[in-house]
């Protein structure tokens, strides 16, 4: 049986309702709220495209429960907390019990809070929550909750990894720090400035730009600020639109630097750089398409061979681990309540890509491999796959193993009886 997907705009949210109603076995309906228009809609069509190789495969292997299958319900967030909100209510309304989202931590902290009120106020209709990707901090800290997992680092556990490697660099003297202006942008800003601190106190943080999400459309004017800093290193938590725009800008204005980011493989971001990526960009990961081994090189393989149109690659291997995990804790708990999957989410091991990941119970924070990499040209060894057929491709630069990502957290969980 093949995935049944639905594409929920808001207008037509009362027929799935119905259609829902008239299924002989009804399917375990996960709703995917992410943007599917607007400026960072490549992304958001992106990640749906993953989420169906990954829901495609567990379904083909024959679902869970005997037989049962996942049915993908998405509605666009727009990348805005109000509209995302709007669809959550939708999902509500359809008593839907698994929620993915994963585009914008400013989305992700009102959607974390809306569950939580919303499942403490209807026991009887909770929801869980699977973040793959809004990385902000606070989400497993003083905003956690029971009913919200993480599956991608936090931005905390990503900077550790990163400031590791860029200690270790003595020829960084001068960083630039050019972030967008909501809650992760100030995170990697803050993490940035105290982890170098600390690690290397003689590099000069010579610009803090914080810049509105979304809404630049030439970044020429920060490249000029970065230039005159005589900044050798910049540090950006851009992603999507934003990230591509201003590593374009910089390529066109030959700014001789190095970038540390999180998302430049993320889609669009290395077809903006060009070859002013190579050997210049570097990225702090959960995994990349050139990790090695013959299960990640099986992943990259299959989304392009399920996507052949779409001429970009996988990046979010977090979704893999949300479904995959999520299977498991249905299958061991033989249920589909939210409370008895999320009590049993709690406790999976996965073995997977980059090998065993797990669940930490105090903040319900997965932890993984992080690795560094930087972007070389095909050829190089360790770069079998080159990023959206550009010819250039992440290298691993060195692997943190998950249990060095482990850090302190200031969750006090109130778990429900």
């Amino acid at each position: 049986m093949k995935l049944k997907i639905v594409f929920a705009s808001l207008g037509i949210l009362s027929l799935l309702a119905l259609s829902g109603c008239n299924q002989k076995q009804e399917n375990i309906r996960l709703g995917f709220i992410d943007p599917l228009s607007g400026p960072f809609a490549n992304v958001g069509e992106h990640v749906f495209r993953e989420l169906q190789l990954f829901v495609d495969d567990v379904n083909e292997r024959g679902g869970v429960l005997d037989g049962v299958k996942f049915e993908i319900v998405p509605l666009d967030g727009k990348g805005n907390p109000q509209e995302s909100l709007i669809a959550f209510r939708q999902l509500v309304d359809q008593n839907i019990k698994f929620l993915i989202q994963g585009n914008s931590s400013a989305v992700a902290g009102a959607l974390n809070e809306a569950v939580a009120k919303h499942n403490q106020r209807n026991p009887d209709k909770a929801m869980i929550y699977l973040n793959y990707g809004a990385v902000d901090p606070v989400l497993t800290n003083d905003r956690c909750n029971f009913w919200h997992f993480r599956f991608d680092a936090d931005a905390d556990m990503k900077m550790e990894a990163l400031t590791n490697m860029m200690a270790s660099d003595s020829l960084i003297k001068k960083v630039y720090l050019i972030n967008q202006d909501y809650s992760f942008g100030h995170a990697i800003s803050k993490a940035s400035k105290s982890m170098l601190g600390d690690k290397r106190p003689d590099i000069e943080i010579v610009g803090d730009d914080l810049h509105p999400l979304a809404k630049i459309k030439d970044f020429s004017p920060y490249i000029s600020k970065i230039r005159a800093s005589g900044a050798d290193s910049v540090i950006t938590g851009n992603w999507g639109a934003d990230l591509a725009l201003l590593v374009k800008a910089a390529s066109e204005a030959g700014l001789d630097v190095n970038f540390y980011t999180q998302y430049a493989g993320i889609v669009g971001g290395l077809s903006a750089m060009g070859d002013a990526a190579a050997d210049r960009v570097k990225q702090v990961t959960m995994w990349h398409v050139n990790a090695g081994g013959d299960e990640s090189d099986a992943l990259t393989q299959a989304y392009r061979d399920k996507f052949p149109k779409a001429n970009d690659d996988l990046f979010f291997l977090s979704l893999k681990h949300a479904i995959e995990m999520l299977v498991i804790a249905i299958q061991e708990s033989n249920s589909t309540d939210p409370l008895t999957v999320a009590k049993a989410l709690e406790k999976v091991r996965y073995s997977g890509a980059t090998g065993e990941v797990w669940i930490r119970a105090d903040n319900h924070q997965l932890m993984q491999p992080l690795y560094v990499s930087t972007f070389k040209r095909s050829g190089v060894a360790g770069v079998i796959f080159d990023v959206e057929r550009m010819g250039i491709g992440p290298m691993t630069d060195f692997v943190t193993k998950a249990e060095d990502t482990f850090l302190p957290t200031t969750c006090d969980m109130q778990r429900p009886d």
